[in-house]
């Protein structure tokens, strides 16, 4: 079995169901924006260092940002082959946030994306992520989707931003921007 089916060689693609669109639609960007932020995680994880418990919630996300993509690549009318994203992933996210909070000091300046190798992965994530919810955003102006979807990418964000913090005052300290 080969994986050229030549089914997209005129610029479409199919989506679970069946229909057929075009490969610039924005449900297309955004699902595929979506991949490119996994892979981005998968970059993060191949570098050494990371806690436990980062490295397993950056690879919860992983599995989860699967799931987002099923999600965004079946019409809200169309039965999902697996569930879609919900409020509990959401409260998951929101749970990291909240321990990482804890953990970390006051932020009382803006932060560039850097510090040190990892720190500056997971910004990298963060960025596409951003990305990928304004991918969302237009496709939720376009079409009715699961609202879920775009609260996850927006609380996704933030969690990536504060495992960024983590990492690079883990290896020395923050890079503040000075005016």
């Amino acid at each position: 079995m080969t994986i050229v089916t030549k089914t997209g060689d005129k610029g479409q693609t199919g989506l679970f169901g069946g229909k057929r669109i075009p490969k610039d639609y924005a449900r297309i960007h955004a699902y595929g924006t979506v991949d490119e932020l996994n892979a981005a995680i998968g970059v993060a994880l191949a570098e050494e260092g990371f806690s436990r418990e980062t490295r397993a919630n950056l690879t919860r996300l992983q599995h989860l940002l699967f799931r987002v993509g099923g999600d965004l690549a079946t019409p809200l009318a169309t039965r999902a082959k697996q569930d879609r994203i919900g409020s509990s992933h959401v409260t998951e996210i929101d749970v990291w946030i909240f321990s990482l909070e804890a953990l970390l000091p006051p932020q009382t300046q803006f932060i560039l994306p850097g510090g040190n190798r990892r720190a500056s992965l997971l910004h990298l994530a963060r960025t596409v992520c951003r990305r990928a919810e304004r991918w969302v955003v237009t496709l939720e102006k376009q079409e009715e989707i699961n609202h879920d979807v775009l609260v996850f990418l927006n609380r996704l964000s933030d969690f990536l931003f504060l495992a960024a913090r983590q990492a690079a005052i883990e290896e020395g300290g923050e890079v503040t921007v000075r005016y």
